[in-house]
């Protein structure tokens, strides 16, 4: 009974090869993202030769981490949702269920946007996310009923981490089916509640860890004949149900700065405070103004002595910078993410703006394919077909206003042609965010009158008869300022 017993622990306990070949990854990227005491406790710093498990601990505790995983992402999530996707319902446009959902999509008080915004963080942390669409089932007859008893759609987001097997079947047609997935619902330090769907059952099991048995399980009929689960990528790979993540490349450049940031730490250490060599009966301290009392007879060859270690700093310092422009070109984010001017071409932060715009696109599009399936499952439920639109924007123009402005300046200030000024003024117009008729309308330049060439002329100084040739209006005006006057001659 108790090899049943245990079998069966097993059994529910276990993962397929795919979740356990990427389980160490997975918990690196979901460290790497969420930084803080969570980063620390997963020890990433290098280990010295003989260090104490206590200065190792001291050590973890001194290093900061500059998390550039979060910051990476949280830019990618700005640009994403700084517009908010347009979407056309169709059939469900009336349902009184759809305003509830879209104000509390997962039954604990977020927004579907809300929700939306999560499935792009954690799906760009893992590569991949699930998400549940679940309908619970009380026996209502009509719709009335269940309105009556808050009966509606919910989804729920599971991480990778959490769904430790599933299975796809290939159909006839070549459609892929998902025909088992299972994952942990809920867990602690000695108990899990895990959940299998099956095409006809859904079994909910709760384990007990420490003694290593079930304690119940419960079965329920499917009757989707389906299971409602959407896998939502970042970005595919060749593998089904695993998907790229943005910080792949990133985690490990970060743990590298890591790394190097706690060796500042430690050069500095050395560099303030030497290592003293002395005898055993010498009391003597390397602290400033220390007294060191040595016995009458002892050697001169034993005296106590100071080992100096001189280390560069600023060597760490140029790898740290170094990586991290690394991981600037890796995330095409070395413009928007920069804290100090850097010397970039205007061609280069063109190039890298478009780079991070085909790259937010594509991102864009996924989204749309994730909400395009999870309104498929719940009109289902709401016994239609979905027929509406998800469009999210597809461009995400990107522009130094700054930099842009400046040079139109330096434009306006060389020109001398008023329909030249004209279209600058536009332009100006259109840098700072407003609309470029909002002062005279559409302009047509073709209206505007050519200004005549100008009259390069010799301008003089009476006191001095230091003589300038004025090229341009402004230098006449300049000029004209200081004393000078036009020589006719």
């Amino acid at each position: 009974m108790n090899q049943t017993l245990i079998e069966q622990y097993l059994n529910i306990t276990t993962t397929n090869r795919l979740w356990t070949r990427n389980e160490q990854r997975w918990n690196f990227l979901l460290e790497s993202y969420m930084g803080g005491e969570e980063y620390a406790r997963g020890l990433h710093l290098t280990k010295y030769v003989n260090e104490t498990a206590g200065e190792y601990a001291a050590r973890v505790r001194s290093t900061p981490l500059e998390n550039h995983c979060k910051s990476v992402i949280s830019s990618y999530t700005s640009f994403l949702f700084r517009e908010p996707p347009h979407r056309e319902f169709g059939s469900i446009e009336y349902d009184p269920v759809l305003q509830e959902f879209l104000e509390d999509a997962d039954l604990e008080g977020r927004s579907w946007d809300a929700f939306m915004k999560e499935v792009a963080v954690w799906s760009a942390v893992f590569g991949s996310v699930w998400i549940l669409i679940v309908k619970p089932n009380v026996g209502a007859e009509t719709k009335g009923d269940e309105q009556q008893l808050g009966v509606r759609p919910y989804v729920n987001l599971i991480t990778p981490l959490l769904v430790t097997d599933w299975t796809w079947n290939r159909q006839a047609n070549g459609r892929y089916n998902l025909t088992y997935l299972k994952y942990i619902e809920d867990a602690n330090d000695s108990t899990s509640t895990i959940k299998e769907w099956f095409e006809t059952e859904v079994k909910t099991t709760v384990v007990d860890h420490v003694n290593k048995t079930i304690k119940s399980q419960i079965t329920e009929p499917n009757p989707l004949g389906e299971i409602p689960a959407v896998c939502a990528y970042n970005q595919k790979s060749p593998v089904r149900s695993i998907g790229i993540s943005d910080i792949s490349d990133i985690a490990d450049a970060q743990r590298f700065i890591y790394n190097m940031t706690s060796e500042v730490e430690q050069s500095i250490r050395i560099n303030g405070h030497p290592a003293l060599c002395k005898t055993a009966g010498t009391e003597a301290a390397a602290g400033a103004g220390a007294i060191i009392q040595m016995e009458d007879n002892l050697d001169p060859g034993l005296k106590p002595f100071i080992l100096s270690v001189s280390t560069d700093v600023n060597q760490i310092f140029t790898a740290i910078e170094h990586y991290s422009s690394i991981i600037d070109r890796i995330a095409n984010t070395g413009s928007i993410r920069a804290t100090e001017s850097r010397r970039m071409s205007g061609v280069a932060q063109e190039q890298e703006f478009q780079l991070l715009n085909a790259r937010l696109s594509e991102k864009a599009d996924s989204l749309e394919l994730v909400e395009e399936q999870v309104w498929q499952w719940f009109c289902y439920y709401q016994g239609t077909s979905w027929t509406g639109k998800i469009d999210y924007p597809g461009s995400f123009a990107i522009r130094d206003t700054h930099n842009e402005i400046n040079s139109l300046k330096t434009a306006r200030d060389t020109a001398t042609d008023p329909r030249v000024l004209a279209i600058i003024d536009q332009k100006l117009l259109e840098a700072l965010g407003e609309d470029p008729n909002m002062l005279q309308g559409e302009i047509d330049v073709s209206e505007i009158p050519a200004q005549p060439p100008f009259d390069v002329h010799v301008m003089i100084d009476p006191a001095t008869g230091e003589e300038f040739y004025a090229r341009t209006e402004q230098e006449h005006l300049a000029y004209a300022a200081r004393g000078f006057v036009h020589n006719p001659d």
